[in-house]
């Protein structure tokens, strides 16, 4: 099969990486575009990688970059600082190169030698089966994603957010620029009337501050893991914020044996869990309810 590419990603391609990407064909869509000097070109699809015979340049990269920041390095400061730059439509595009210093925090990175684009994809309607698992007399109940990476778990939040900020005001806190994939404050994906989203923001401040400004209904945020994640969760709940929120891992016994989670847990924050299985957006293996400690929902 030919791979649609989103027009966002061939435009910041040269010519002849972009009539490549655009003829590839493989198993299933491409998700990342990987991007070193001097090395092939790798396309990574659904389910198997394809290394071409196309080696890529110094200059394929400046060029990239150039395009990338529409060649105003000072607006995307920020972005390489923190080793990622987010364009339009979501696709977010890895970095690397040398990290330059000051004191102990990163100021910028230098001769960029590796790109990584991976390709967004909005899937709208993948969570709509597990909202009524979710909801309780009318409000959503605090919810975790558990599932390793490249299973879905952003995409599904993100409808998440699509499907109800119909009835609920919905903040997103982004800390990677992933969730609502903002390019200079403009999102290009559908993530309902209703959703407010703080961007490149750390979780734990993100959510404070929702909770001070923005009255949310419902907090949404993506990879949770510090004791001050889990503090702000805590103090998101306690104002009566509901929570949506992901982690790396297998089931639900990855929360129980992680030593960060022993708040959350002892004091029953969240009421459900949702493990996802395979390779394929919004397929679910099961829904957990930790009150009852048992599986609520089979996929």
């Amino acid at each position: 099969m030919i791979n649609l590419i989103a027009e966002e990603i061939l435009n910041i391609l040269p010519a002849n990486i972009k009539n490549l990407v655009s003829n590839a064909k493989g198993d299933g869509y491409i998700q990342e575009i990987r991007i070193k000097s001097d090395k092939p070109l790798i396309l990574i699809y659904d389910r198997e990688e394809s290394i071409t015979d196309y080696i890529v340049t110094s200059v394929d990269i400046r060029n990239i970059m150039s395009k990338m920041m529409n060649y105003s390095l000072y607006a995307y400061d920020e972005e390489i600082r923190q080793g990622y730059i987010t364009i339009k439509g979501g696709h977010r595009v890895g970095l690397c190169g040398s990290c330059i210093l000051e004191g102990e925090k990163i100021k910028t990175i230098n001769n960029i030698s590796s790109l990584n684009i991976r390709v967004s994809k909005q899937v709208i309607g993948c969570s709509d089966k597990l909202i009524p698992y979710l909801i309780n007399n009318g409000e959503i109940e605090n919810t975790i994603i558990i599932s390793p990476p490249k299973c879905g778990k952003t995409t599904m939040i993100r409808d998440m957010a699509r499907n109800l900020s119909e009835n609920f005001k919905v903040c997103i806190i982004d800390e990677r620029s992933e969730i609502g994939g903002l390019s200079l404050g403009k999102s290009s994906l559908d993530l309902g009337i209703r959703t407010d989203i703080l961007d490149n923001c750390p979780k734990a401040q993100g959510i404070m501050m929702a909770i001070r400004s923005m009255s949310p209904d419902i907090i949404i945020c993506d990879e949770i893991g510090t004791f001050k994640d889990m503090e702000s969760i805590l103090t998101a709940i306690c104002c009566g914020i509901k929570i949506i929120t992901t982690i790396h891992g297998k089931d639900e016994n990855d929360l129980f044996e992680r030593p960060v989670f022993k708040d959350i847990l002892k004091n029953n924050a969240f009421k459900k869990g949702i493990i996802l299985k395979g390779h394929e957006v919004g397929q679910v293996s099961y829904i957990y309810d930790f009150d009852s400690n048992k599986k609520t929902w089979e996929g």
